[in-house]
């Protein structure tokens, strides 16, 4: 069975007739769901089995932006709340056993909660290493201020999901953390030497390499590419991301709607591809846009198909031992009771 590499969203908390039929006919690998696609549980159940009946298979991806925070997909009243990145950061005062343990903790709820809906994949850890003059974009969504103390965290979250039965996305590789502008809306150009970059913001994700799946930066390097961002680079995907970083697992793009990128959707995913992107993300669900994705992303084959079975392949069959009541209790008390529902 032929697969689309593409990642596509949907309009509204049901599929609507069109999009049914374009899913069938065009068989993504995976979708990804917004607030726009939830409203109870039984609705969001319903909805990820029938995106899974469009493509015919029971484990295909169905990925989330659930880090905490100003990210949050899924929250109150039918989900708890979490904070974000930095908060964990923070936790315990010199003690990074105890932020650690409470990052860990807090992932694997936010894996029960995914997992209780059919959603396998969480876009989360956040790996960026946030420059103090660097856009906000980042800001408070970082683990901490330094590449050892993103690095902890980042294992920390990432082994809290596979725990509980959900696969992380590490992001942004090879890092969105000095980035002077936000890239949905503009193209950050980041002029750091190689020896710089490579020693503080690849340093978390070459910690991480052993995780199933990345996500890239639309930012450029100048120190590596002047041209093309990271996304649709192939001397960054080389050099760094498979390269310095190591990292062997599937590599998704960010957003192909997103203004950091040129060109009509065919071209952005083509290039995408070409780059060495295993496969393209595209979430805003515009029909026109998704088609002309699906045409410039091809067909998932080769080491890409490879990749993509070997990250499915660390989806735990079954999640670890798990009291959700006592966890979230102990999860609350870490933050005094401030993101208690």
């Amino acid at each position: 069975m032929s697969v689309t590499a593409a990642i596509l969203g949907c309009s509204g908390p049901v599929l609507t007739p069109e999009e049914r039929t374009f899913f069938r006919r065009v068989k993504p690998w995976g979708f990804i769901l917004f607030k726009r696609n939830v409203e109870t549980p039984d609705q969001v159940r319903t909805l990820v089995a029938a995106l899974r009946e469009t493509v015919g298979r029971a484990d295909a991806p169905v990925l989330i932006d659930q880090e905490g925070g100003r990210v949050q997909r899924l929250g109150p009243p039918n989900w708890g709340r979490y904070p974000p990145g930095r908060a964990f950061g923070d936790l315990g005062g010199n003690d990074p056993l105890v932020r650690r343990e409470i990052t860990r903790l807090g992932a694997r709820l936010m894996a029960h909660d995914l997992v209780a809906l059919g959603i396998n994949v969480d876009c989360v850890p956040v790996l960026d290493v946030p420059d103090p003059s660097g856009h906000e974009i980042i800001g408070d969504r970082a683990y901490g201020r330094t590449a050892d103390e993103v690095a902890l965290l980042g294992r920390a979250a990432a082994e809290g999901l596979i725990a509980g039965g959900v696969l992380p996305v590490i992001k942004h590789i090879p890092g969105h953390g000095r980035a002077m502008a936000d890239s949905h809306l503009e193209l950050p150009v980041v002029d750091a030497g190689f020896e710089d970059l490579d020693a503080c913001d690849f340093a978390p994700f070459r910690v991480l390499s052993d995780m199933p799946m990345a996500m890239t930066a639309h930012v450029i390097y100048s120190a590596i590419d002047r041209k093309r961002p990271a996304t649709t680079s192939k001397k960054v995907m080389r050099r760094v991301v498979r390269g310095a970083i190591g990292f062997d697992g599937l590599v998704m793009s960010d957003d192909l709607s997103m203004k950091a990128l040129s060109g009509d959707f065919a071209e952005r995913a083509r290039d995408s591809r070409a780059a060495g992107c295993d496969v393209v993300l595209h979430c805003n669900s515009a029909m026109a846009e998704m088609k002309a994705v699906v045409k410039g992303a091809g067909e998932l084959k080769g080491r890409a198909s490879i990749r993509a079975k070997a990250a499915l392949a660390r989806l735990a069959k079954t999640p670890e031992p798990f009291d959700a009541a006592e966890a979230r209790a102990r999860f609350d008390a870490a933050f005094d009771g401030a993101y208690a529902a």
